[in-house]
């Protein structure tokens, strides 16, 4: 009967499955803020499930890809003629500068230990800098990202102020691909609600800890909106200046934009145009176009609230009702070596060992033979009457 009435709701939603239905219809914006009136439908990826584990795995994998190859010299700490002076000299065996003439003479030399000595383990240059990941894990990757890019509570709690934002995800119209001024975008950001998040970041410049602040990243700041194009030539321009702003082709969405640090729910804003592209790229149910066999994931449960479908009408009609749960009191531990009915519960053999004991009890013979009285009484009385013949003395 189960089966039967999975097979009734496939076919139902199969009959009402509609554009409307699965894919929820998204503003557009124009540049003033507005809406203006059209409207695109919600692109598949969105639906893809949201996986934190993935992305920050390939996150810190494909994070290292950037590095340069960085060691100490090859010959530090060894320029010098230094040998032991062996045992039997009440000093130790470390290599030690020859000559004389001079404090540095005796010094000890080349250990890690020593001034002037080598590194432990030096650092070479072909070092595993970089790191291989499979192609479907960082399609994966991205599109957990682009889909916790929808979530307000996950855009909320990486730290974005979208309070003023009306509506996530954001999509504006495509004109605004010709903004080149950077007071225009200023305003353009202003007019979406996310000024509150660019002053966040230009708030949060601060100087680096360390000695990055010598290696060309002397500041540190908070990432803010992230604006993805479909090929705009003006608005990099206009965008490039803002602090913690960044830009995007939509056919090169990086993860390492869409969830910096490896925290997914980065607060996007796409153009219309880019908003419409991810069809293409993603694909919906069936295999991408731009894309040779790839498919978008689906995630393991399409509804993951397990208490409300067990609580259903559909599953509650066809399964057994619970049973109460009834314990009886517990009874005092017995002792199985004595107690024969507690033996027996563990081990019911034993009745049948107990009774060829007793059987065996019953033919055994006795050690000593039994006494006869009578005999026992005439071997008395003859004692006695020796004894008072005088043939017995004591």
């Amino acid at each position: 009967r189960l089966g039967d009435e999975i097979g009734y709701w496939k076919a139902k939603r199969a009959a009402t499955d509609t554009m409307a239905e699965t894919r929820p219809l998204v503003t557009v914006y124009g540049a003033d803020g507005a809406a203006t009136g059209a409207s695109v439908p919600l692109p598949g990826v969105f639906a893809a499930p949201i996986r934190p584990d993935v992305v920050r795995s390939v996150h810190t994998n494909i994070a290292k890809n950037a590095r340069q190859a960085y060691a100490v010299m090859m010959k530090a700490g060894h320029q010098t003629s230094a040998e032991s002076w062996g045992t039997g000299r009440a000093v130790s065996r470390i290599p030690r500068v020859q000559g004389g003439g001079t404090q540095r003479s005796g010094q000890g030399a080349f250990g890690n230990m020593c001034r002037s000595g080598r590194m432990f383990a030096p650092t070479k240059v072909w070092r595993k800098w970089h790191r291989k990941v499979n192609l479907n894990e960082r399609r994966y990757a991205v599109a957990s990202a682009i889909a916790a890019s929808a979530c307000p509570p996950l855009v909320m709690a990486r730290g974005h102020r979208i309070d003023e934002v009306p509506e996530l995800p954001l999509v504006v119209d495509s004109s605004v691909d010709s903004l080149a001024k950077t007071k225009d975008a200023v305003k353009l950001l202003a007019a979406l609600g996310a000024q509150a998040d660019t002053d966040k970041c230009a708030d949060s410049k601060k100087l680096r800890a360390g000695k990055g602040k010598m290696r060309n990243r002397r500041y540190v700041g908070r990432k803010g909106p992230l604006l993805v194009h479909a090929g705009a030539e003006q608005l990099p321009r206009a965008m490039r200046n803002l602090p913690g702003v960044d830009l995007c082709h939509v056919d090169r969405l990086n993860l390492l934009l869409l969830a910096p640090g490896g925290h997914c729910g980065r607060f996007v804003v796409w153009t219309s145009d880019a908003f419409a592209k991810l069809d293409a790229i993603y694909g919906t149910a069936g295999s991408a176009a731009l894309k040779k066999d790839y498919v978008l994931p689906r995630a393991c449960m399409e509804n993951a609230d397990l208490a409300r479908l067990i609580n259903s009408d559909e599953i509650q009609s066809v399964v057994r009702a619970a049973e109460e749960d009834t314990q009886r009191p517990k009874a005092p531990k017995k002792n199985p070596l004595k107690n024969l009915e507690a033996m027996l519960a563990l081990n019911p053999y034993q009745q049948v060992v107990r009774d060829n004991e007793m059987k065996a009890q019953k033919t055994k013979k006795p050690k000593y033979a039994k006494q006869d009285k009578a005999r026992r009484a005439a071997s008395t009385a003859f004692y006695n009457a020796a004894r008072l013949e005088g043939e017995v003395t004591l």
